[in-house]
C-alpha cells in the first residue's frame, strides 16, 4: 500500500485533532534545563537551577524570588513621606519597608527547622506569633540562648498563637488554674496586636510553614490591608477536601488577604526538607545587611 494511499485512510478527525500549527516559544520564556553536574558541584548554582527544572523544584525557585523581593523591601530607606505609624502599631517594632509574617506549626519546633527558625529570629530577620506576654515572660525566663523565644524576647519580636492552650503548655495553664486561680490569657488583645502589625505596615509578606490556624491566622490579619504584597506557602496539604490548610494562594486572593496583583507561592513539600534551602539562598546570603541589628550575646 502507497503511502499516499496510507494518508488517504487516516480519518479526517484524527488529522485536524493531532497535526497543527506548531507556535513560536513567546521571547523571554524560560527553558526547561536542569543543573549540569560536569561543572562539579555548586550548591548555589544548584538550588539557582530549580527555577528552569519544573514542578515543585520551579516553585521553589520562585519562592526564593518572593522572599527575596521581601527582603529587598524590608532593607530599602524607609519612604519618609509615609506618616510614621510606630506609636499606632502595640507591638512597638522598628519600622521597616517590609513587615514579614513567618508562622509555622508547633511540630516544626520539635524538630530540627528549630534551628533555621532560631537564627531568623536571633539575627531580627522576621516576626512571628501567642498570647504574647506570656511567651515574652516565658522566654525571657527560659535565658537558653539555643531557644527561639528566648531571641524573640530579646530581640522584641512579638509571638502569637490563639492555640496556645492546645498542647502541655495547657495542660500547665489548666492545671495551674486550680493551684493558683486568677490567670487570664487576652486573646482579644493579640488579635489588635497581630492585625495592626498588618494594618500599619509599609509592605507585607508572608512565609507560612504548614497550614490550619497558623496559615488562617496570618492570612486573615492581612485580610485588614486589603491583602500581603508577597506571599510563600510551604506545605502539603491539598485542595479537594475543601480546607483551609489545602488552600492555594488563589483562595486567598479572591478574599483579599493577598493582593491581586502579587506573585504569590505555593510549594507542595515538607518544611523540613525545603524551609532550610530556602533560608538558604535568601536570608541566610543577606546576612550582612542584617547583622548590625543582631544581637550576638
Amino acid at each position: 500500500m502507497g503511502t499516499e494511499r496510507m494518508a488517504e485512510s487516516i480519518p479526517p478527525v484524527a488529522l485536524n485533532a493531532v497535526f497543527k500549527q506548531s507556535a513560536s516559544i513567546p521571547e523571554g520564556s524560560l527553558q526547561v534545563k536542569g543543573y549540569d553536574f560536569n561543572r562539579g558541584i555548586d550548591y548555589h548554582a544548584l538550588m539557582q537551577s530549580y527555577i528552569t527544572t519544573g514542578y515543585q523544584a520551579t516553585s521553589f525557585g520562585q519562592a526564593v524570588q518572593q522572599i527575596n523581593a521581601m527582603i529587598e523591601k524590608k532593607l530599602e530607606p524607609l519612604d519618609e513621606s509615609v506618616e510614621d505609624t510606630i506609636n499606632l502599631n502595640p507591638c512597638q517594632r522598628e519600622r521597616s519597608g517590609c513587615t514579614i509574617f513567618l508562622g509555622y506549626t508547633s511540630n516544626l519546633i520539635s524538630s530540627g527547622i528549630r534551628e533555621t527558625i532560631r537564627y531568623l529570629v536571633q539575627h531580627n530577620m522576621g516576626m512571628k506569633w501567642t498570647p504574647s506576654k506570656m511567651i515574652a515572660r516565658l522566654g525571657k525566663e527560659i535565658d537558653n540562648p539555643e531557644s527561639v523565644y528566648y531571641w524573640t524576647y530579646k530581640n522584641n519580636i512579638p509571638v502569637f498563637s490563639p492555640a496556645l492552650t492546645d498542647g502541655s503548655l495547657g495542660d500547665m495553664i489548666y492545671f495551674h488554674s486550680y493551684k493558683t486561680p486568677g490567670l487570664v490569657l487576652d486573646i482579644v488583645e493579640d488579635i489588635r496586636r497581630i492585625n495592626n502589625q498588618a494594618v500599619y505596615a509599609q509592605r507585607t509578606g508572608m512565609i507560612i510553614l504548614g497550614g490550619g490556624v497558623v496559615k488562617h491566622h496570618i492570612a486573615n490579619a492581612n485580610l485588614m490591608r486589603n491583602g500581603a504584597d508577597y506571599s510563600v506557602y510551604v506545605n502539603t496539604g491539598q485542595e479537594f477536601d475543601g480546607s483551609d490548610s489545602g488552600a492555594k494562594p488563589d483562595e486567598a486572593v479572591s478574599w483579599g488577604k493577598i493582593r491581586s496583583d502579587s506573585k504569590p507561592v505555593k510549594i507542595c513539600a515538607d518544611a523540613t526538607l525545603v524551609f532550610p534551602l530556602l533560608v538558604a539562598e535568601t536570608f541566610a546570603r543577606k546576612f550582612s545587611a542584617f547583622s548590625p541589628q543582631s544581637k550576638m550575646h
